[in-house]
Order: structure tokens, then sequence, then C-alpha cells
């Protein structure tokens, strides 16, 4: 039995969130790497075994939800609990009151918590009084004490995708028809767009909806693009996250940053995050950039690239737009250089293409005594027994012997990667000819 609420329910003031909650697992939505058939989190529940267990997620997939399922299947006593609301003597009271039956203790945002009260709850959890089911949108690894997160189980719940958003959109069309006679009429265009705009969140999704029905002024609504703006306060930008646009606009900031168009680089880039695309795959092709087409000419691309994502991973969006827009701007000026990409695609030719020959014995290693028997690492050169850290070593096998994978280019540090790898090209060479003439001084 659910804790009662201090604010009056009235049906009028219940969200449609709430209205359509599911109250078993054949109504749940999403999450079917832990709830499809065969998989470990169903498997728990149909056996009966629930252990205490953390749920790590973004706002809205159903991680509240998901804890209320497992009560109603276990018929065990559930008592939400709110990390925002609630402090050490309301957890104290709770953990002192009796239970005659199996209770879960759900705790919402429990990463609000500091660690004495997360402590408070240890030695329930332990001797099986509670089990405790945690729901946070932070990491767990630095949220939650050491000491509880190991007699929890972590499951990790993803946002939900564009198939799982239109089921509940579905859903929520037939609750207006039968329970409140509104008829509502969502074309495909808008769909999808309210959709992407909902980036994987149920809880947008069906606060956008009851927006829009309780803003009707008749009995059927056709959801236009224009009423959707109005309603999510933003203009509805033409993009299909799985379609033809998103690949036409991440290719326009792709080589609109490698034309060293800063300006529209930048558009492209607010294109696509105004239009709901995911920050992280927007960093994660920044990132691909950087190596891709800046490569040496420029290492420090890369460096930012990473750190941008890192920094969107932290803040999210909104926030996180100027940091991609930093990296964009700085990947965009930067000197560009294709050298890396060229290079690996010839190595590749290479490694698919040509037989595919052993390491050659002077580079392996040789830990056992038939190996060296074998002549493994036989006259390996150490390059840090030498002046310059150079030897005239063969590396390649015999058939590739001489191949050059990376040509460097006169763009920006690059060039100085090419000078240095003429200087060992130099020296290596002297090594060889010695070697062949070693009366020659």
């Amino acid at each position: 039995m659910q804790q009662q609420s201090l604010f009056c329910n009235d049906e009028k003031n219940i969200p449609l969130s709430s209205k359509l909650r599911p109250v078993s697992l054949d109504e749940y939505v999403g999450q079917q790497h832990l709830l499809g058939n065969g998989k470990i989190l169903r498997q728990l529940l149909e056996q009966d075994i629930i252990p205490s267990m953390i749920f790590w997620g973004p706002p809205g997939v159903g991680k509240t939800t998901l804890a209320q399922v497992i009560a109603n299947k276990t018929k065990a006593h559930f008592i939400s609990f709110s990390a925002a609301v609630h402090g050490i003597k309301e957890i104290k009271e709770l953990m002192n009151s009796p239970y005659g039956e199996r209770t879960i203790i759900f705790i919402d945002e429990i990463h609000r918590f500091n660690k004495a009260q997360q402590d408070a709850f240890l030695p329930y959890v332990e001797n099986g009084s509670i089990i405790l089911i945690g729901a946070t949108t932070e990491n767990p690894s630095f949220e939650v004490n050491s000491a509880l997160l190991s007699r929890c189980k972590v499951f990790i719940l993803n946002l939900l995708s564009a198939d799982e958003l239109k089921l509940i959109v579905q859903r929520a069309v037939s609750y207006y028809s039968s329970a409140k006679k509104v008829e509502l009429l969502i074309p495909d265009p808008v769909m999808s767009a309210l959709v992407n705009f909902a980036n994987g969140d149920a809880r947008i999704l069906l606060n956008t909806l009851e927006l829009i029905a309780n803003n009707r002024t008749d009995s059927k609504i056709i959801v236009t693009e224009k009423i959707l703006e109005q309603c999510i306060n933003k203009k509805m930008l033409l993009y299909d996250k799985n379609g033809e646009e998103h690949y036409n606009i991440i290719s326009a900031l792709h080589k609109s940053m490698r034309n060293s168009d800063v300006h529209a680089a930048i558009y492209w880039l607010a294109r696509l995050l105004e239009s709901g695309e995911d920050p992280l795959y927007v960093a994660r092709r920044i990132i691909r950039f950087a190596s891709e087409d800046i490569g040496m000419a420029d290492s420090r691309a890369l460096e930012i690239a990473v750190a941008a994502y890192q920094a969107c991973h932290f803040i999210g969006m909104p926030e996180c737009n100027v940091t991609l827009c930093h990296a964009v701007t700085y990947c965009s000026l930067a000197p560009k250089s294709n050298a890396l990409y060229v290079a690996y695609q010839r190595a590749r030719g290479d490694a698919l293409h040509t037989f595919a020959e052993p390491v050659p014995l002077v580079i392996r290693n040789a830990p056992t005594s038939l190996m060296k028997d074998l002549h493994y690492g036989e006259g390996y050169k150490y390059a840090h027994d030498t002046d310059n850290k150079i030897t005239d070593m063969q590396c390649l096998p015999d058939t590739l012997s001489g191949r050059k994978y990376y040509q460097p280019t006169n763009q920006g540090t690059e060039i100085r990667v090419k000078e240095r790898m003429d200087e060992i090209e130099v020296q290596k060479a002297a090594l060889s000819h010695h070697k062949e003439d070693p009366d020659t001084d």
C-alpha cells in the first residue's frame, strides 16, 4: 500500500502520466533489455526474487513506474519516499514502523540523500526487513555510498525509443477517446515531431499531449504543426532522427567544419540541437571529425572534442549547447589533414587483401624456453639502448617491407611531424648503411 499523499488528488488534477501509469509488466513500455523474455529482471520477478536495487536512467523512462509494477506483482507493501522532500527524521520514523508483510521502500532521487541519510537504510536492507529500490538520474557509483551500493543490484534504464513513445501516444489517444470522448488525430509528420521533442522521455510526451487536449475547443482535434509549436513553445523543425534529414544535417555539419566554414558549422549544430538531437551523438561525431579531418595537424582538436563529450555528459542540454559550439568552432578553424584517415585505409586494405603473414620472429615475445628455442625475439634491438632511441629493425612482414601508410601534409603541426619522420628515415638509412659496410665511419 502506497503512502497517502499530503495533497488532494482530485481526478481533474491528476496528470495524464499518472492516469496512464502501467500496473503490470504486460502494460509496461520499454526496457526490454531488462524485461524482455528471458532477460534478467523479468526472470527475477517471475521467480518472485526481489533484491534491493537501484534504477539508474534519465528522467521519464519509467523508474518509478517499474518499482510500482514490481510491488504489484509481488503483492508487497509499497512505500514511496522522496529524497527531495524527506530527511533523516522521516527515515528513522519510517524504519521504526512495524510492517507485517514484505515491504518495498522506493526512494526517488536517492542521489539527493547525503551519506548519513543513506546509511540509515543499511541495517534494514542488510537484515532483509525491507527491499530498497532507489531511482536516480546520476551515476550511482558517485552518488550512492559504497556500503549501500554493494547491497543493491544496479539496473540501467534507457531512453525510450521512437516506437515505444508512439505506443504510449496511442494509449493516450485511446484514453481520451474512451474516458473523455475526445478524438485526437495526429498526422505522421506531427507524430514524428512530437516524439523527437520528447527525446525518449514519456513524461514530456504525455504532458505535451495533455496540454494539447486541455486546450481544445472541440471534441475532435487534428493536431497540426502550428498547434504543436504553440504547446511546446518552439518552432517545429524538419528533422527525423532515423530518417534522411538526420543524415543530411549531420553531413552538413561535418562538411562545413571540413571546409573551415565556422558560421555554417554553428548553424547546422543549432539545427541539430534545437530539433532534439542527442548532444552526445553530436559530440561523438565531432570526436570522429577531430581525427579524420584534423589529425596530427592539431592534436589538441581531439582533446577538446573528448572534453566536450564529457561536458555534455555532465551538464546535458540546454547548457551543453555552448560547449558543443566551442568544439565545433575549434575544429572548423583548425588546420586540416586527412592523412590519418588515408593511412588507416591503406593499412586496412593491406590487412584485408594481402596474405596474412605471421609476425616477424624478431618482434615476438619469448616468455617460454620453447619459444626461445624457436627463435622468438632473436635479434631484437631495444630502442632505448641506443643514443637516438631508433634501430634499423624491420617490424613489417617481408612482403610489406618498405610500405608507407601515413604521409603527413604541410598543414599545422603536421609540418613538424613530417620533419620528425624524415629525420627518423635518415637515421635508419644510416644504420642500415653502417650494417652493410661496417668499415665506413
